[in-house]
């Protein structure tokens, strides 16, 4: 299975979730691009794969992956902070891989419905689904182990 996260900033999500990833689910390939060399640099100590920084890593890592993880953002033009771009949030949008979004509910963006959960159980939750998914055949082409 080839998961993409996406970060942004600091990187301090991306490097919580390819960690966790890495030591649940050894076998997936993890894909780690951040907006910006800091939020990169942070998901490869934690142990990415394979990473890069920018707009273009973005839209090819999203044709290659089964599954994006990220925050909410990545989805959503000029957030967090203006480094996501409209090239990005379509790319991701687009794309044909299950997306994991952690509901941030800060900068504009409110997603009713939704508990403010720390960044500990928005990733536990995310590793649950990652998990259910890594169990389940896939359609398509893909193969997801």
């Amino acid at each position: 299975m080839k998961i993409l996260v996406i970060d942004a900033q600091g990187g301090g999500m991306g490097k919580q979730l390819v960690a966790e990833i890495k030591r649940e689910l050894p076998s997936a390939t993890v894909m780690a691009v951040g907006t910006n060399t800091a939020a990169t640099m942070a998901m490869l100590k934690a142990g990415a794969d394979h990473t890069a920084t920018g707009e273009n890593p973005v839209v090819v890592a999203c044709r290659q992956a089964d599954v994006i993880v990220g925050p909410v953002g990545i989805i959503i033009t000029d957030s967090l902070f203006g480094e996501v771009t409209e090239t990005m949030a379509a790319a991701v949008a687009r794309s044909s891989a299950v997306k994991l979004l952690l509901p941030f509910n800060q900068c504009s963006t409110v997603i009713v419905g939704t508990s403010d959960m720390n960044m500990g159980s928005l990733i536990q939750k995310t590793m649950e689904e990652l998990r259910k998914i890594a169990q389940q055949p896939c359609s398509g082409n893909r193969t997801l182990n």
